[in-house]
């Protein structure tokens, strides 16, 4: 086992838990026997829905009945208990039984009693939450999505050596580029604290990553840099900018090809094209945030995707510890 990935994983959190996030488990487990799943929460529903679908040396289930809601405060969720699922998933990378924890809960009481429980890399101020994006190339990383509203020019540059760490960590064969989000690509535009940054970012040269300067809102997905830097209010506002405009085309384009007979056998026509289209847009795809910055890696799965959705993060899991991403941040920066 000793070779296993191990993964602690919060079987309670998110919609439709634990089967949901069970399914996921089985699904992921399909094609990756490498993998052992440290399992908390509820031990009686979850080995109903485990129904002797995964080999028994791949898992363990450490049985707690209490847990995070959705609706719990990040400091009510703290002050439930030590004995939590989400709690007890965080401690067990603390105690290095587990190389990584992933959870679809409570986003803010994942990042309190995440920081509670993990130490800060050293020199790095504040942990960023950063997800994958898709762009015409490729995959874009981009940080920070809302852990932190205000930032200081050191944290922006922590986050870029993060950002393309990570970013190396899931695509080892690519260069990093990255990029400040700004209202402009001129070096005049933008506040203070991020003009400061672009000064940073310009004097420290690196190897391990390509600056590319300033990236505006409308060049997010054209795959020129993909590594996408920001405040957590400016990173946030445009993730849901983003997520709302894909929900939108994708709903226009089904009413445009179901409401008339031309609509239909043009729909029919060009079925592959569609759900080849279809696939580009799946936010399940994309799921699995990280928070980084912490000494053990975080993984984040969306509270509302499916079992797919929660199975592609634990993919995103493996990336990370086979890709030594704690120890690329600690040697970049």
């Amino acid at each position: 086992m000793s070779s296993m990935i191990k993964i602690a994983v919060d079987a309670m959190g998110g919609d439709n838990s634990p089967k949901k996030i069970i399914d996921g488990i089985i699904n992921h487990h399909s094609s990756n026997k490498d993998v052992f799943y440290k399992i908390f929460g509820n031990e009686e529903e979850i080995k109903k829905c485990l129904d002797n679908k995964i080999n028994n040396n791949n898992f363990e289930i450490i049985n707690t009945l209490n847990k995070v809601s959705s609706e719990d405060s990040p400091l009510e969720a703290a002050k439930r208990g030590k004995d939590t699922s989400m709690w007890l998933a965080i401690q067990s990378v603390k105690q290095k039984d587990c190389d990584i924890v992933i959870s679809a809960g409570n986003t803010g009481a994942l990042l309190v009693i995440s920081k509670l429980n993990l130490k800060m890399i050293e020199n790095i101020d504040k942990p960023a939450l950063s997800a994958l994006w898709p762009n015409k190339k490729s995959m874009s990383v981009v940080l920070d999505l809302g852990a932190n509203i205000e930032c200081s020019s050191k944290n922006l540059f922590d986050f870029s050596i993060m950002g393309a760490s990570l970013y190396k960590s899931l695509y080892p064969q690519e260069t990093p580029r990255v990029a400040l989000l700004n209202i402009g690509s001129e070096e005049l535009k933008g506040n203070e604290i991020i003009k400061e940054t672009f000064k940073i970012m310009n004097e420290k040269k690196s190897d391990d990553y390509k600056f590319c300067g300033y990236i505006e809102g409308n060049e997010l997905m054209n795959g020129n840099v993909n590594v996408i830097v920001s405040d957590g209010f400016t990173g946030n506002v445009a993730l849901k900018t983003a997520e709302g405009t894909a929900n939108f085309i994708t709903d226009e384009l089904k009413k445009a090809l179901s409401g008339s007979i031309i609509g239909k056998i043009s729909s029919l026509m060009n079925i592959s094209n569609l759900k080849k289209f279809k696939q580009r847009l799946d936010p399940r795809l994309y799921n699995g945030a990280i928070f980084i910055g912490l000494d053990s890696p975080v993984v984040k799965s969306h509270g509302g995707t499916d079992y797919i959705g929660f199975s592609n993060s634990l993919d995103v899991c493996c990336k990370i510890i086979k890709g030594d991403l704690i120890e690329k941040i600690k040697k970049n920066i």
